[in-house]
């Protein structure tokens, strides 16, 4: 995607005597409350658990390097990349994805739903305020888009809360968004290994027995440094793994790009299905990885723990200031006639930290 062939911002502006229209993007971002109180909400493990390991925000930046390796490799926009990988999970709320699962729930009980991308797209279009001559960062039609189609392929069967009609329902994002989602499972995989063996939730002997792709790689580092301690072969083992995915999405995608005659933006668009993709090898090997942190991490005993505190919080949240609403603040209370009860409050939860959540939990009355 060429920086000249975009659609443009909803609210025409001058362009930059020297960044481009993704690079401001990029720096509107960054600048957001939004993006700022992802520090406090969880990834994986919760902050009373240890302040040690990833949390929103950590792997929001993760992500954004793997991204810009993938991009440069296969020639893309790397900064439209960027963007869409600082964007990603702006909107998602506390408690990692248990959070979502939550509000969801809440939300389909009075007829709606929740989904974190949509969520995202109100931040960007709404929430934050930050300029004079419009609402939200009127951001490019391209960020936009892909921040809502980035996981997913919309259709305009589908039934959605959030008006989305303008973003090409049916059409296959860009590959600068495609290339988030895998950048974001290559992040998050092999963040969980690590993360994981640090909290002691895992072992090395597990991750050797149940894991082709580990158990591979872990032998090289034995082979190559047998004196090494365990932590640092495992970290050595992590760095490979995240090594062997990036390669093989870079060429396994090269080589579909080719073999289909891909030159165009329409061409990616009409394409039936996404383009990007790992060999597969390499995805029955990923594939593995991810029921190995399905059985042995997001199931542990302790993870449930933390789910089940999600829970309880969210849900005494939700009912408490839909029984409440003059408690909520006054940005919020104002929009009940436009939003419901219902929206307005999800959308005060879903935008706390977990701290600030467990502070609004003690202070309910």
């Amino acid at each position: 995607m060429r920086d000249e062939l975009t659609e443009g911002r909803r609210y025409p502006e001058e362009p930059h005597p020297y960044r481009s229209e993704y690079q401001r993007d990029r720096d509107r971002i960054v600048h957001t409350k939004a993006f700022r109180r992802l520090e406090n909400k969880t990834q994986v493990f919760d902050p009373d658990y240890s302040d040690h390991f990833r949390n929103r925000l950590t792997h929001t930046i993760e992500v954004s390097q793997i991204t810009r390796t993938i991009s440069e490799a296969l020639g893309l926009n790397t900064d439209l990349c960027e963007v869409l990988a600082l964007s990603h999970d702006i909107g998602h709320p506390p408690f990692s994805h248990e959070g979502e699962r939550v509000l969801d729930r809440l939300m389909r009980n009075h007829g709606s739903g929740f989904d974190h991308n949509l969520h995202s797209l109100r931040i960007v279009e709404d929430f934050e305020e930050k300029y004079i001559s419009f609402r939200g960062l009127n951001l490019t039609f391209e960020v936009r888009e892909g921040i809502v189609k980035h996981s997913r392929d919309c259709t305009q069967e589908e039934e959605y809360h959030v008006d989305i009609s303008e973003y090409r329902l049916g059409e296959r994002p860009l590959l600068e968004a495609q290339v988030i989602d895998l950048a974001d499972e290559i992040a998050y995989n092999t963040a969980d290994l690590d993360d994981g063996y640090d909290s002691g939730l895992l072992t090395v002997e597990q991750m050797i027995e149940q894991m082709e792709l580990f158990h591979s790689l872990y032998r090289q580092v034995e082979a190559k440094y047998p004196e090494a301690v365990e932590k640092l072969k495992v970290s050595e083992t992590v760095r490979r793994v995240i090594d062997v995915l990036v390669t093989s999405l870079v060429s396994q995608t090269g080589r579909v790009l080719e073999t289909h005659g891909i030159r165009s933006v329409k061409e990616v668009r009409q394409f039936p299905s996404r383009l990007l993709g790992l060999e597969d090898r390499i995805a029955s090997q990923n594939r593995e990885l991810k029921d190995f942190l399905h059985r042995n991490l997001y199931n542990h005993e302790v993870m449930r723990q933390s789910r089940e505190k999600a829970q309880r919080l969210l849900e005494g949240l939700f009912r408490f200031y839909l029984e409440k609403p003059q408690r909520l603040p006054e940005s919020h209370f104002s929009r009940i006639d436009i939003w419901g009860p219902e929206r307005v409050v999800c959308d005060y939860i879903a935008g706390m930290t977990d701290k600030y959540a467990q502070v609004k939990y003690d202070l309910m009355d």
